[in-house]
């Protein structure tokens, strides 16, 4: 296979894997003993953005697709501008910042863990250990 070849391969593979992360379905997840039958996006991003301590917010890596998805979905912010925000809360002693924790599974395992907690996760994880209160748009 020529070299040609192999990076128009690379491209397509990436191009396919990124389509399929943008076109996931985000939902915001909680303990299910959360009294909150549905939140809007307005309370899920001032939780996400530190304007909302309520609930405590578990977070993806900042390299993480579906972080990058979910932040631009839910508050209109890039993973730049929320790193930007959350460094000034920290600074000023405001706020404390999302737990961060490796993948999906570890913030579903957060969440039913901790009945003050809230997180996202691609909605083919959901099940019975945490309940749904927001899709993302």
């Amino acid at each position: 296979m020529s070299i040609c070849k192999m990076i128009k391969a690379t491209f397509l593979v990436a191009a396919l894997f990124g389509a399929s992360v943008a076109n996931s379905e985000i939902v915001i997840v909680v303990h299910p003993s959360n009294a909150a039958a549905s939140m809007s996006a307005e309370q899920v991003a001032d939780v996400f953005l530190g304007k909302s301590t309520a609930l405590v917010p578990v977070d993806l890596p900042e390299s993480s697709a579906v972080r990058k998805e979910f932040y631009q979905k839910v508050t209109g912010k890039d993973v730049a501008q929320v790193k930007a925000l959350w460094t000034r809360l920290i600074f000023t002693g405001k706020a404390t910042p999302p737990k961060e924790v490796a993948s999906g599974a570890d913030v579903k395992k957060a969440v039913a863990a901790d009945p003050k907690a809230i997180g996202y996760i691609e909605k083919s994880a959901i099940d019975g250990s945490v309940k749904a209160v927001f899709t993302a748009p």
